[in-house]
């Protein structure tokens, strides 16, 4: 019983221990996840994200409603695949899991890795510039599902294209489905197949 008591308070004091460590112990501890170079988050990406990100502004459901009702902005979603990827002949996404989005959504899957090859760099780019038609100024709201840190990625690469009219909803669908807001099947947009077998042959 004495053991206990004694491995009680050594686990007490460690706990107060981490307690007392200054904030940026956390923040250092983390470090490993983010690319040094880029600052993007390469690691982890199901985790709790931050209340701004560069480039961006952070959005909350009633702004998300306000905009759609606007009927001008880009509703972008950047879940990730699940699945083999882009089958490298037709260039679609072989999904194991389907997806529900808001309505009027284009998904982009895999834009918002910390790491993206030339493929899908200019996945991602094309696909900006196609539904932008060239207007970097366009608004443009981009969110995957709840601290999801691939949607604070996309918005910081979207800002490093030289897009300036960036919205980010971390909530992303679980929020917005808690708020009872409608949700659509989702199809994400393939790439050309040229592209998908670049990303295929990784």
């Amino acid at each position: 019983m004495r053991r206990r008591h004694c491995n009680l308070f050594r686990a007490a004091g460690i706990a107060l221990a981490l307690f007392a460590l200054p904030p940026n112990a956390a923040v250092a501890a983390d470090e490993s996840k983010f690319d040094p170079i880029t600052g993007y988050r390469v690691a982890r990406y199901r985790a709790p994200v931050p209340d701004s990100v560069p480039g961006g502004k952070r959005v909350w459901v009633d702004e998300v409603e306000r905009l759609i009702a606007d009927n001008s902005v880009i509703l972008l979603d950047v879940m990730a695949s699940t699945g083999a990827g882009p089958d490298h002949n037709s260039g679609a996404w072989r999904m194991v899991k389907s997806r529900e989005h808001i309505p009027g959504s284009v998904w982009l899957p895999d834009v918002g890795k910390g790491t993206l090859d030339t493929p899908m760099l200019t996945y991602f780019k094309d696909n900006l510039e196609r539904l932008t038609n060239g207007d970097k100024s366009r608004p443009i709201l981009i969110y995957c599902q709840a601290d999801c840190w691939m949607s604070w990625n996309a918005v910081k690469r979207a800002a490093g294209f030289g897009y300036t009219n960036l919205y980010w909803y971390p909530d992303g669908t679980d929020g917005w489905k808690e708020w009872d807001g409608p949700l659509a099947p989702a199809h994400p947009i393939p790439l050309r197949p040229s592209n998908a077998e670049s990303v295929e042959a990784r």
